[in-house]
C-alpha cells in the first residue's frame, strides 16, 4: 500500500511498527538556508505559507498542530480533504503579516523566500525574529540559491528530490516524528523507481515542454527551465527539455517554442486564477486555435498532457508528475 493513500492517523499507525529512530534532542539548531534557528521544543501551532510545506505536514501526520494555510494552486491531496477543511485559510495567495501573527504560532514555514525572505511579500525573517517567532524555509527551494527576492530565479545547479527528502527529513526532527518521516521518504523512493522503470531506456529523441501559466492570452508563455523540478523528471524519464535555461520558469516565444516540435506538451492544471491562462481550459483553446501552437505535432497528435500544477514543482507531487509522464509515455509507445 502506498503513504500517498493513507490518513495522518493510518501513517501513525503504519509508522508505530517501524524500528524507532533517535529522538529529537532539544533545543535544536538547524542551519535553514544561512539563518541559525533555534526549538526549544517541538512547535505546538504552526501558520504555513505554501501548499507544498502545508502537505508535507499532512503527511507527517500533523495536522493537528496546523493553525492556519495559506498560498494554494490546487486542492488538497484527496486523503486530506477532511482535515485541511477544518484548518483555517488566511489567502489562496499571500496573506498579511499581521494575519499570520495573530494566529500566535510558534513556527512558520514557507515554501519560498519570496514570502519571507530578505524582501518578504509576507514579512522579514527578522520581523517574525523581533517576535519569537522562528521562519522555517523549505531547503528544496533556498538551500542551493540562498538570499532570493522573488518567486522564480536561476538555479545554478539542477534540483535533486534529495533536497525535497531534506524538506521531509527536516521537519520530521523539528517536530521529532523521525519515523514518521523516514517511512515517507521510503515510499517516495519505492514509486519514483517504479515510474523509472515503468519506461526503461529512453532514446533520448522524446522531447517535453512544460507550460505552467502566460501573463496574458497574449503574452508568451512561462515554460519550465533545464534545472528545476520539470527538468528533474525529464532527466529522470530520458527525456529532452527543449528550453535551455536557468531559469525556473522563463519566458519563450511560441515561434520558439513550435520550431523544436516537442514530443510533449505537459500544461499545468491549477484551481488558482492568478493569470488568464492558468486553467486548462484556456491552455487547450490556445494550443488548437493559435495558427503556430496548433501546427505543433503535439497538438495535433494529441500528445498534450494536464499535470497538476503542483507536481511541477518542488514538492512530494512531483513523484505524482513522474508517474503521470510514465504513464502517457508508455500510452503513447514513446520508450
Amino acid at each position: 500500500m502506498s503513504l500517498k493513500s493513507l490518513s495522518g492517523a493510518a501513517l501513525t499507525a503504519m509508522v508505530l511498527a517501524l524500528p524507532a529512530l533517535a529522538k529529537t534532542d532539544y533545543p535544536l539548531t538547524i542551519d535553514n538556508c544561512g539563518i541559525e534557528l533555534v526549538f526549544p521544543k517541538a512547535p505546538e501551532t504552526v501558520v504555513s505559507l505554501g501548499q507544498r510545506g502545508t502537505e508535507i505536514l499532512y503527511q507527517l501526520g500533523l495536522a493537528d498542530r496546523v493553525r492556519a494555510t495559506s498560498v494554494w494552486r490546487s486542492p488538497v491531496l484527496p486523503q486530506f480533504a477532511q482535515v485541511d477543511a477544518g484548518i483555517e485559510r488566511l489567502d489562496n495567495n499571500n496573506p498579511s503579516f499581521e494575519a499570520v501573527i495573530e494566529r500566535r504560532p510558534d513556527l512558520v514555514t514557507t515554501d519560498l523566500q519570496y514570502y519571507i525572505g530578505i524582501k518578504g511579500s509576507v514579512g522579514t525573517r527578522q520581523q517574525f525574529a523581533d517576535l519569537g517567532i522562528p521562519a522555517y524555509n523549505l531547503p528544496s527551494d533556498c538551500a542551493d540559491r540562498p538570499q532570493m527576492e522573488t518567486s522564480d530565479g536561476p538555479r545554478p545547479v539542477p534540483f535533486e528530490m534529495d533536497l525535497v527528502y531534506r524538506d521531509i527529513a527536516e521537519l520530521a526532527e523539528i517536530f521529532d516524528v523521525q519515523d514518521r518521516g523516514a517511512a515517507l521518504i521510503a515510499d517516495l523512493r519505492k514509486r519514483e523507481a517504479a515510474a523509472k522503470a515503468k519506461v526503461g531506456a529512453v532514446s533520448g529523441d522524446v522531447s517535453v515542454v512544460f507550460w505552467f501559466s502566460s501573463a496574458t492570452t497574449e503574452a508568451d508563455p512561462y515554460v519550465a527551465g533545464q534545472n528545476g523540478a520539470p527538468g528533474y523528471m525529464a532527466r529522470q524519464l530520458g527525456m529532452t527539455n527543449i528550453i535551455y535555461s536557468f531559469e525556473d520558469w522563463p519566458t519563450v516565444s511560441w515561434e520558439t517554442i513550435a520550431r523544436k516540435n516537442p514530443t510533449i506538451i505537459a500544461i499545468a492544471d491549477m484551481s488558482r486564477r492568478r493569470y488568464p491562462m492558468d486553467s486548462t481550459e484556456a491552455k487547450m483553446a490556445f494550443l488548437t486555435g493559435d495558427p503556430v501552437a496548433s501546427l505543433m505535432e503535439a497538438v495535433s497528435e494529441g500528445r498534450v498532457l494536464p499535470m497538476d500544477a503542483m507536481t511541477l514543482n518542488p514538492s512530494t507531487r512531483i513523484i505524482d508528475g513522474l508517474e503521470a509522464l510514465a504513464e502517457a509515455m508508455e500510452a503513447q509507445g514513446l520508450k
